[in-house]
């Protein structure tokens, strides 16, 4: 009669063959990540680098003092730099653009598709408002030249003087414009543009980090059966 470790030993083996798998315990794989070893140090700058990006000021000073995690940039200008996010997500563009330019001229300078976007919003704040003069002239003086320059930039402000072809433009196609969504990506193209010129990360790590152990688990279990 075989003892118990025999039959255990016998039953992986089959079971190996049978799924085409590698077998492990549930032992085996606890040992193995408990082998694996993360610093608190390094969890303590990825929490840290994802409330700077994101913009949680206040949630960054309490950790900062709590876990003695410094940021690697001065917090006082995410306040600055949330205040150009709400402003674009107000409808507030030239606001919006006035407070890049406190922060950093360059930035604007620099970078001629986020600000024939930014213009780009003022119009399509215009239209929404019902300024249809208003909203004709300013595509003539603003947007207008720099898609003389750019096709992608001509093409992109034709969709939007469009828009003053419909009197409801609920069910056009390019109605989206108008929508919430696109003052939301207008803000967050600004807030990336910021976080770059401060020689900091536009995307947080620590949501990519959490798509690639994700990823990692697909892949694991298409070769790897942890027996409980």
């Amino acid at each position: 009669m075989l003892n118990g470790s025999v039959r255990c030993g016998m039953y992986l083996m089959l079971l190996d063959m049978a799924t085409s798998k590698k077998v492990i315990t549930r032992e085996e794989w606890e040992k193995k990540l408990n082998d694996v070893k993360i610093r608190k140090e390094d969890m303590n700058r990825l929490v840290m680098n994802f409330l700077v990006t994101v913009g949680y000021v206040e949630a960054a000073e309490k950790f900062r003092k709590e876990s003695g995690t410094d940021p690697d940039i001065d917090l006082a200008t995410i306040t600055d730099r949330m205040a150009v996010k709400k402003a674009v997500h107000a409808g507030n563009v030239e606001d919006a653009i006035e407070k890049v330019n406190d922060l950093n001229p360059e930035i604007l300078d620099t970078n001629p598709q986020l600000f024939f976007h930014l213009q780009q919003q003022r119009l399509i704040e215009l239209i929404r408002n019902g300024k249809v003069e208003e909203a004709l002239e300013f595509a003539q003086e603003e947007p207008a030249p720099r898609g003389e320059e750019n096709q992608s930039f001509l093409e992109e402000l034709e969709k939007i003087v469009a828009l003053l072809a419909f009197e409801d433009v609920s069910n056009c196609s390019i109605g989206e414009l108008l929508d919430v969504s696109q003052r939301l990506k207008t803000a967050s193209e600004v807030n990336a543009a910021i976080l770059t010129s401060q020689s900091h990360e536009k995307d947080p790590k620590l949501p990519s980090l959490l798509k690639m152990l994700i990823w990692a688990q697909n892949q694991l279990g298409g070769k790897a059966v942890i027996l409980a």
